[in-house]
């Protein structure tokens, strides 16, 4: 198990090419699950400062936010064109879909 310090100096030195897709889903959805970006749960919860500057620094510029949905899912949000409430419902309907087709 990694230590905050760890992740932290992991995702510092993540190459901006690692996250490139995300930005790019972020760009036209505005939305990006935590299976499209090279981070986890932990990432998120412990260092998310540092994963919006390695978005930054990919050159992704807008505020972003992250929630998730009962610990299954998460979802990385441009925070200028969704509300927190509004990707939970999404996340939360993405689930029940997959609950259903699995």
């Amino acid at each position: 198990m990694h230590n905050v310090e760890q992740l932290k100096y992991s995702v510092n030195r993540m190459s901006p090419d690692t996250v490139c897709d995300a930005v790019l889903e972020l760009r036209m959805e505005g939305v990006v699950t935590d299976d499209r970006t090279p981070f986890g749960k932990v990432h998120f919860n412990t260092c998310f400062a540092e994963i919006e500057a390695l978005f930054q620094r990919a050159g992704f510029h807008r505020p972003l936010d992250v929630v998730g949905y009962e610990g299954m899912v998460y979802a990385l949000y441009d925070a200028g064109r969704w509300e927190a409430v509004q990707v939970l419902r999404w996340l939360k309907s993405r689930c029940e879909l997959a609950h259903e087709a699995g």
